[in-house]
């Protein structure tokens, strides 16, 4: 549910305001965003299309990238102005992320790949209580039997397999913002209906804000409100997005 802007409101999720952002220097901007909020709590659909620009987005979001004009905040935090280390914490701290490819460890069971961000931050461990029965809850909950698939490797995976196994990740230790990037791709339909709904349900109770981005506009009818990022990106506009 979307949040005011009254004092003592919580910070938005996102808030992104005047943000250029190049691959080389002197080379056409990809990203060039005037200003885009996610509210606290807020579950937004942001349709794009191959071109668009959607993952340097999220790579901009998460401060795996940093903008060269421009600022973006996440959950309080100037993600565009603070050290690379510092980004990274706050990542792992406050962010969920299901990247498009996935980014399993492979040589991790898939138990342990759910518990990845509960290794790296402390804050996502205490909120996850008792981490291995919350990532087993996770994975069942997915369709994914934990005494089947706890110690399977990305490897033994199929693809959709591995796209829930990300999915549990992300939501493990009730992350403040979850950045999914086209998380249904590899889903047929019955599952992905079902997936949704789940990651739905489990943003609401815990409170985090999701960015879901997908080419599927299908889908956009469960989000509080759906963007087109070609409408807010003015490079996609010129076809120099990424």
């Amino acid at each position: 549910m979307k949040q005011d802007n009254a004092p003592g409101a919580a910070a938005p999720a996102i808030a992104i305001d005047q943000v250029r952002f190049a691959y080389r220097r002197g080379g056409p901007d990809v990203i060039a965003i005037d200003g885009f909020r996610l509210e606290a709590g807020e579950r937004v659909f942001l349709k794009g299309a191959s071109g668009s620009g959607k993952s340097t987005l999220l790579a901009l979001i998460a401060g795996i990238l940093t903008p060269r004009e421009g600022s973006v905040s996440v959950l309080g935090k100037p993600m565009s102005s603070m050290p690379s280390a510092k980004r990274d914490a706050h990542r792992a701290a406050r962010m969920g992320v299901i990247f498009q490819m996935f980014n399993l460890l492979p040589y991790m069971p898939a138990g342990d790949n759910v518990l990845l961000p509960c290794r790296f931050s402390s804050e996502r461990r205490k909120a996850a209580g008792d981490a291995p029965k919350e990532a087993r809850r996770l994975l069942e909950r997915l369709q994914l039997d934990p005494e089947t698939y706890w110690n399977a490797k990305p490897t033994e995976l199929s693809v959709g397999q591995q796209q829930r196994v990300a999915a549990a990740r992300a939501l493990i230790g009730r992350p403040g913002l979850v950045l999914a990037d086209e998380p249904t791709s590899a889903l047929d339909a019955d599952v992905r209906d079902a997936f949704l709904s789940l990651l739905l349900e489990e943003c609401e109770a815990s409170g985090a804000a999701l960015l879901f981005v997908s080419h599927d506009g299908a889908l956009a009818s469960r989000f509080d409100r759906a963007v087109d990022l070609s409408s807010i990106n003015a490079a996609a506009k010129t076809g120099e997005a990424a």
